[in-house]
């Protein structure tokens, strides 16, 4: 619960604390005293409303902070997690949000800053505010669902349904993409093929090129090698003057001298080394002349594979290319291969997926269906009492849910994330008359009192614990303020309730009334806020009925509303306490603080 509310320097405000009951507070004052602006100060503080404008004039800074009693453990460890910090062993936590003249706003709780984000996400999880123009929201049939689902306990269910269906769109979004380029992927895909086809039929890998083209010289040229050989056989061995014959003779005749002077031997050696080197030369010459053979078929398939390297290189690697850059491009498009063949197996593992998914959406939506189906129809009944109790006893209340067939699931069957249907709340206010949409024939008044029926529905599944009502009584005359007040006061019993109103028969059911006023000082405006008690409750009260002129006739009304209003509430409250009768929450400190 909100114990107190502080509010410094924001529009017509200087300096305002607001002491709040656990259970019913209404405010009252006069029209622009400033009644909307406490509630757009707590809206401020929560993160819900932008500050804007709302500093005042000529301060430097405004501030909005809230003493929040959290005894439940479950609620501080949900702020704990929303917030990341270490709160939740803290049942009294500070909120504040402070307004700069710059623009800027700053926020924190518990003494830690936290994001804008956080903020909001703590402010929805502590109040639910609903203004006076929040009935439209119930005109929005995705607003319609989403109240459904929460009476019926299948949002977790609805949740579920909305991630997967997601996960679905990306899918098909990816499927889709996928799609629209095979046509593109498929051509590449030939074309990367027919390349590495053309590449793998070289056998280049391990190729040495300048011996392939040293092979191909000699086998293009081995008449003409073994032509000169041969004649370089006969000059050294065969010839009548052949270089061998001669050195040996030479040799033989340095033999002689070698006898006769022994200073030939060197000489000698020589020649004679040089004789048998020359012989070992004609002897390999002749072998090598022998092997020389005239090949036609290796020199065409030498100088074809020569030809085929040459043209791979220029139409691979461009003028001045190498072998290497060949074999790099055909590991490049090996590459591009591999992801363009996975494409094609993602497109048969996206379609496997897509339509496991929609099997998956089929069985979870039908079970949402299911849930929606039964918390309408327990819904029905609830509301007609409530409207009855509202003075629309004969309206008829109904719930049409809408759903295409899926005798086929597809992408195009689950075209919502909210589920298999969508939801229309049906109205029929007058006996006699078809139920039509709410949100075609509801008047304003109609619409704040279904709010309020299906509000007090749902109050005790609320995850919030303060509940914010910013004139619930717009386009409700006097007749229905002490039932509308009756309900406030039985949802106070489980909820703090803060309501401004304009009905003393409402704000006559107050456990705590504050009244909000304007004055004006040294031609500067301010608003106050004073709890009242006592007499200046019955006269406050009286004024609401007559205007200014509070005569003893309004003041005996307002103290008969006062009466009223107490033994309703009295006869509620021991009906609730009696044997046998399920109890509502108390709106003690105690209890309440537990439902906080």
């Amino acid at each position: 619960m909100l114990r107190e509310l502080h509010i410094s320097n924001l529009a017509l405000i200087a300096d305002a604390t607001l002491e709040l009951d656990a259970g019913l507070n209404c405010f009252t004052g006069q029209t622009g005293a400033g009644k909307s602006l406490v509630i757009g100060a707590l809206e401020i503080l929560l993160g819900l409303r932008s500050a804007g404008d709302m500093l005042r004039h000529g301060a430097p800074e405004g501030r909005v902070t809230g003493v929040f009693h959290l005894a439940s453990p479950l609620l501080r460890r949900r702020l704990a997690t929303l917030t990341d910090l270490p709160i939740e062993e803290e049942a009294e936590v500070l909120l504040v949000r402070r307004i700069f003249a710059s623009g800027r706003t700053s926020a924190s709780i518990g003494g830690h800053p936290i994001s804008a984000t956080m903020l909001k996400a703590v402010g929805e999880t502590l109040a639910d505010i609903h203004g006076q123009y929040d009935a439209q929201f119930l005109l929005n049939p995705a607003n319609q669902l989403a109240l459904l689902d929460d009476f019926g306990q299948t949002t977790a269910l609805a949740g579920q349904f909305a991630q997967l269906w997601h996960h679905q769109q990306q899918l098909q979004q990816q499927l889709d993409n996928l799609s629209t380029s095979e046509s593109l992927r498929r051509q590449q895909l030939e074309l990367y093929e027919f390349q590495a086809s053309e590449i793998d039929a070289a056998e280049l890998p391990g190729i040495q090129l300048e011996q392939l083209e040293s092979r191909q010289r000699m086998l293009a040229n081995v008449e003409k090698i073994k032509s000169r050989a041969e004649a370089a056989y006969a000059a050294l061995y065969e010839d009548d003057a052949a270089v061998i014959g001669r050195l040996k003779t030479i040799a033989a005749i340095l033999l002689e001298l070698v006898e006769l002077d022994s200073e030939f031997s060197d000489p000698a050696g020589q020649v004679r080394d040089a004789a048998i080197t020359l012989d070992e030369a004609a002897f390999a010459l002749r072998r090598r002349i022998d092997r020389l053979e005239l090949n036609p078929e290796e020199l065409a398939e030498t100088t074809d594979r020569l030809n085929t390297i040459h043209r791979l290189v220029h139409k691979y690697a461009g003028a001045g290319g190498t072998l290497e850059d060949v074999l790099s491009h055909r590991r490049h498009i090996g590459d591009e291969l591999s992801h363009l063949r996975q494409a094609h197996a993602d497109v048969s593992d996206l379609s496997t997926q897509l339509a496991t998914i929609q099997k998956q959406l089929a069985e979870l939506g039908q079970r949402l269906s299911a849930g929606r189906q039964q918390a309408a129809t327990k819904l029905i009944p609830l509301v007609h009492r409530q409207l009855a109790d509202l003075g629309m006893k004969e309206a008829r209340f109904h719930v049409e849910l809408i759903a295409p067939g899926l005798e086929a699931p597809s992408a195009q069957a689950f075209g919502s994330p909210q589920g298999l249907e969508s939801v229309e709340l049906m109205i029929a206010p007058n006996p006699g008359q078809p139920a039509a949409p709410l949100r075609k024939i509801a008047s304003g008044g109609e619409l704040s009192r279904i709010m309020l029926a299906l509000k007090s529905i749902l109050a005790t599944s609320d995850r919030v614990s303060v509940l914010v009502f910013d004139e619930i009584d717009a386009n409700v005359g006097g007749r229905m303020g002490a039932i509308i007040g009756e309900k406030l006061h039985r949802l106070a019993r489980g909820h703090q309730v803060l309501c401004i109103t304009h009905l003393p028969q409402i704000a006559s059911f107050a456990d705590r009334h504050i009244t909000i006023h304007k004055t004006v000082e040294n031609n500067q405006s301010f608003t106050n806020v004073r709890r009242l008690e006592g007499s200046e409750r019955t006269h406050e009260l009286a004024e609401m009925i007559t205007g200014k002129d509070v005569t003893p006739t309004s003041l005996a009304q307002a103290q008969e509303l006062l009466e009223i209003a107490h033994r309703t509430a009295a006869a509620f409250d021991r009906t609730c306490k009696a044997p046998g009768t399920r109890a509502p929450k108390s709106h003690s400190s105690k209890n309440t603080s537990r439902r906080s």
